[in-house]
């Protein structure tokens, strides 16, 4: 770590936050060095797809040894798939201790949870559908669906994980309920509710989102190549990222990562499709720099949503062109990770840290072509140099989008 350096307090320090410790568990590794690694050498972790019956064309993001995770005893209410990938993300980087010294400083109380998911354990209840009862229909007695399917189960078992005592809350908002746990908790930790937060988010592989996803047509055969002219659709990931969002303290070290900015939007333009010229993510960017009290010049990199379907990328390159310019270098980092859906604002918010933290901006992989109709400056290979302030954009189903904004102290 560098050297301390004092923390210059102004009216936007006051507000903003940092990430004391963070993770993430995705198909590009399990904690922060391996994810670094691969993304330095351009790996992609997308393979084809080979999970569960799925009898499907596509490549999918899958992490390795999911189902192995055994959870501890007295917490076998809540076995299935997605909180055995919150428990192995859990396990990486140190982050349970760095939760325990938090709980140290501030009491069980006063540290809340706050979770991004968009299907938790739905998969446990798909493969219940198996073994019904052939003459009443009922779902097998072994089928718990409170510490599965239902939604709070994955703040439940981290709580409960953790012995964690504070407020909780589960966002599923599809795409940026990750993202918009960072505004949750910032507000509670602003209205003097709690002293810090571990938020993050967790989705696993279903059957309904990959069956769900192409339905739609919007599942590609290919790894998922996001803003190339040949775009066709999203390649599904699953992960695992947190962070412990806690007050500035008096010193820095010059490579912490703060949040400093939040922007969040509703356009309830269409339940599947994005307003065609970016209106709610626009708002979204704005509020973001606003609250950071940034002007756009200040952005020196943009994790972009960037799925890889030919209207997602569309929108999203007229909003970061009418609120950044054509200028700002971004990348989508999903032809790496995949979509991880609900955990998607988290884990780019991972790499985000990490890229500031280590000198680079991820190129956007798969992507072969740039679409010339999408002006804007985007990445296809990694670049190295300074990156001290960060956008990351998340956008989901029905328009709920959450922009984020992180900066370095140093």
């Amino acid at each position: 770590m560098s050297a301390a350096a004092p923390v210059a307090r102004s009216q936007t320090d006051m507000t903003a936050l940092v990430l004391t410790a963070f993770t993430a568990t995705s198909c590009i590794g399990r904690g922060r060095l391996e994810m670094l690694t691969k993304l330095k050498e351009e790996h992609t972790g997308l393979a084809r797809c080979a999970f569960e019956s799925l009898d499907l064309d596509t490549h999918v993001g899958e992490v390795s040894g999911v189902d192995a995770v055994r959870l501890p005893d007295g917490l076998r209410e809540f076995a299935c798939r997605n909180n055995r990938l919150a428990l192995l993300g859990l396990g990486q980087d140190g982050f349970t201790e760095a939760v325990a010294q938090s709980v140290s400083r501030w009491g069980r109380r006063r540290v809340g949870v706050f979770l991004g998911t968009s299907t938790s354990g739905i998969l446990e209840t798909e493969l219940a559908y198996r073994h019904r009862d052939p003459v009443s229909g009922a779902l097998p007695d072994s089928f718990q669906y409170r510490g599965t399917h239902n939604s709070f189960s994955l703040a439940a078992f981290v709580r409960q994980l953790l012995q964690l005592e504070g407020p909780a809350a589960v966002v599923c908002s599809a795409c940026s309920s990750s993202a918009k746990v960072f505004g949750t908790a910032r507000r509670m930790i602003a209205a003097g509710l709690i002293d810090a937060a571990l938020v993050g988010g967790v989705d696993s592989l279903c059957l309904t989102t990959l069956y769900g996803f192409h339905s739609l047509q919007l599942v590609s055969r290919t790894p998922c190549r996001p803003f190339d002219v040949a775009r066709d659709g999203i390649s599904i990931g699953e992960a695992a990222a947190f962070a412990l969002l806690e007050p500035l303290p008096a010193s820095l070290d010059a490579d912490a990562v703060m949040l400093l900015g939040v922007g969040e939007s509703s356009d309830a333009y269409h339940m599947s499709a994005p307003h065609p010229e970016g209106r709610g993510a626009r708002a979204a960017m704005l509020q973001a720099l606003a609250s950071a009290d940034l002007e756009p010049t200040a952005i020196d990199y943009i994790n972009l949503h960037g799925t890889g379907t030919p209207s997602n990328d569309s929108a999203e390159s007229r909003a970061v062109a009418a609120v950044l310019g054509a200028s700002v270098p971004g990348s989508s980092t999903k032809g790496a990770t995949g979509h991880t859906l609900g955990a998607a604002g988290a884990l780019e918010a991972v790499i985000c840290a990490l890229a500031m933290q280590h000198g680079f901006m991820p190129g956007g992989l798969n992507t072969t072509q740039i679409d010339p109709a999408l002006g804007i400056r985007y990445l296809r290979e990694n670049r190295r140099g300074r990156v001290a302030r960060v956008m990351s954009n998340s956008f989901g189903f029905g328009g709920s989008n959450c922009s984020l904004v992180f900066g370095q102290a140093g």
